[in-house]
């Protein structure tokens, strides 16, 4: 157990996580394009027609995985932020930072999809519903981390500002989630609960859940990709960041000599 433990936190050294998140990449990108098609079809194909929204509600496949997101990654990075301004993790950052654009995409997408339900549901493109309002205030935080981290120069103090941000505005998550119970919402209530069997057909949930996991090996490739960029950055001044710069996504072989020396 204590082996394994130290070869896992061995991947804290930028040098070693690089190679790893290299060598995930690739596989990690194919789950989601498979887990992607299979659930568009399973939505869009195999789900039944609603009976009272009829082909309408599948725009929630893709919605409402896209919700979940927002609010899992937002307290995903700012868990990574704290961890990397209390111990002075150089990694946590660059990983609170990777992740933001992501969560960020996702909340727009949760935001815009949502839109293109409530016109045909609501009658409106959007209302101030408490849901739709503190999801929108999500997308401010996330836009206003990543504008508080790149405005400052010093690479400490704007992970520390941008953590502090990130751990207040997490106070925000729970609002969205009970929002629709706190508050007399027009959003309906939530789609899967943990406490009560669901209420949609099996296809449905099934729908959903493959474009969840899609989603999340998505967002594992895409951040993996942005974490080794900034690696390289941050790094630039290393022989084996600068070795892999020149090797470009071949790398993964430098880098492991790299770390060792």
């Amino acid at each position: 157990m204590a082996t394994s433990s130290i070869r896992f936190f061995n991947f804290a050294a930028p040098s070693r996580f690089y190679a790893l998140a290299g060598w995930l990449t690739p596989w990690l990108w194919a789950i989601a394009v498979l887990l992607a098609g299979a659930g568009l079809y399973i939505g869009f194909f195999v789900a039944p027609t609603d009976a009272t929204q009829g082909d309408a509600y599948r725009i929630i496949f893709i919605h409402v995985p896209a919700a979940w997101m927002s609010m899992v990654l937002y307290l995903v990075m700012a868990g990574w932020a704290a961890v990397g301004w209390a111990f002075n993790a150089r990694l946590a950052s660059m990983v609170a930072r990777a992740l933001a654009p992501t969560g960020a995409m996702f909340t727009f997408i949760a935001l815009w999809t949502g839109a293109f339900w409530g016109k045909p549901t609501w009658g409106a493109w959007w209302v101030w519903d408490a849901r739709l309002t503190s999801e929108l205030i999500l997308l401010f935080l996330y836009l206003g981390y990543m504008a508080l981290v790149n405005a400052i120069d010093d690479t400490r103090r704007a992970d520390q500002a941008g953590a502090l941000l990130a751990v207040i505005g997490s106070v925000n998550v729970p609002i969205i989630y009970f929002s629709v119970k706190w508050w007399n919402t027009l959003h309906q209530g939530a789609s899967v609960s943990l406490s009560k069997a669901p209420s949609m057909a099996a296809p449905m949930l099934l729908g959903m859940l493959v474009m969840a996991l899609a989603f999340w090996m998505y967002c594992f490739a895409v951040s993996l990709m942005r974490v080794r960029s900034i690696i390289l950055e941050r790094e630039r001044h290393a022989q084996w960041a600068r070795l892999a710069a020149v090797a470009g996504s071949g790398a993964v072989e430098v880098t492991r000599q790299g770390a060792a020396s």
